[in-house]
């Protein structure tokens, strides 16, 4: 497993600061030199073999900490997860070593204004131009892409829709970084537009039909993983808060945490976080056993965790009352990015329709 140790212990000092004015480029740096960046891709390229209970585990200690910084971890790994699953041998020997150890910082670029929940929407675009390929398009709500180096972007060409990778210093890219948003502020998102960028057909992951179904759809399994698992994190790190505030707040001559509302709330609060956790390792256990059911369990998992974050921050938030809503709150923070994460990589009433079908198709696992 790798040491996330000193990632962590600038994440806890800095976190507040990093919400107000973005993950630096060397906190980037330092994520890429502990291995994070590469965590569960193969030894062969410069990963670290990492497992998925492993890779989960991981992105519940970031979630504990900086919601932000683990989303550096999971968007990052969504592109290097898709260049690993459909890349050529040519293509992986190329991208993986250099994306698994940081060399080049990652981002997906898929969504549109007219593309978000059904991507299958989107208006950029793949022209051919001889061998090579113009992309042309809007991207929206890029995580990094302030900070990315390469875009693993989808668009549609003659043969259906492609994915294809392309250079931030390509000429006709321009980046225009998004502030104050309700979550993720540190996370350096960016709209990201491409006029007529001149790339390489070497640059396309698999044939045109396959780019969203298969290579960005690699992507999005990858980043429902990490993030039901970051979720996990975070609540539990809001439920600490809420306990140990309750634990020590008096009202009038009388703790806080001897109002049985308030250990009701709490108790709440843990089953939402055990049943996630649950739910967590579950798809872990698929996803390393290869099966069938992965990712639906994963849909499941992060379903579970991203409501369980949102209601314990919530919670949380109430219960530290003031405290809760200070300028540089942990709860507070994890309060505004966990509405975010109800809402990425697939929205919470398009997971339950996705479940209701599986239920459907087969009943319970």
């Amino acid at each position: 497993m790798i040491d996330p140790e000193k990632v962590v212990a600038a994440a806890e000092a800095d976190a507040a600061r990093w919400d107000r004015d973005g993950v630096p480029d060397e906190m980037i740096a330092l994520v890429a030199r502990a291995g994070l960046l590469g965590a569960d891709r193969p030894a062969a390229f410069g990963g670290g073999g990492v497992d998925a209970h492993e890779l989960g585990r991981l992105a519940a200690t970031l979630g504990a900490c900086c919601t932000n910084l683990r989303s550096l971890v999971t968007v990052h790994t969504m592109v290097t997860a898709a260049v690993d699953r459909w890349g050529t041998a040519e293509q992986r020997g190329d991208w993986l070593p250099r994306l698994t150890g940081g060399e080049l910082i990652a981002a997906l670029a898929a969504t549109e204004a007219g593309a978000g929940t059904e991507l299958s929407a989107v208006a950029t675009s793949f022209e051919p131009d001889g061998t090579d390929r113009l992309v042309s398009g809007h991207k929206l709500w890029v995580t990094f892409g302030q900070a990315a180096d390469v875009f693993l972007v989808l668009g549609r060409a003659a043969g259906g829709l492609c994915a294809a990778l392309v250079d931030r210093d390509r000429p006709g890219v321009s980046v225009e970084p998004v502030r104050d948003q309700l979550g993720l502020r540190g996370a350096r998102l960016a709209h990201i537009r491409f006029d007529r960028v001149r790339i390489p057909a070497a640059r396309l992951l698999a044939p045109p039909g396959f780019g969203l179904s298969h290579v960005v759809g690699t992507a999005l399994d990858h980043g429902r993983f990490t993030v039901a698992w970051g979720c996990v994190g975070l609540a539990r790190a809001c439920l600490a808060d809420a306990a140990a505030h309750a634990a020590t707040r008096l009202q009038g001559d009388t703790v806080l945490a001897e109002h049985q509302l308030i250990r009701a709330a709490l108790g709440r609060c843990w089953v939402e976080i055990a049943g996630a956790q649950a739910l967590c390792e579950r798809a872990a256990a698929a996803r390393a056993a290869g099966s069938p059911e992965a990712i639906v369990a994963t849909i499941a998992a992060k379903y579970a965790a991203a409501r369980a974050a949102a209601t314990v921050s919530e919670q949380a938030v109430q219960v530290l009352g003031a405290a809760g809503c200070a300028p540089d709150s942990r709860v507070g923070r994890f309060y505004r990015d966990a509405k975010v994460m109800q809402i990425i990589e697939g929205a919470q009433e398009v997971a339950e329709v996705t479940i209701g079908e599986r239920v459907l198709r087969g009943g319970a696992w």
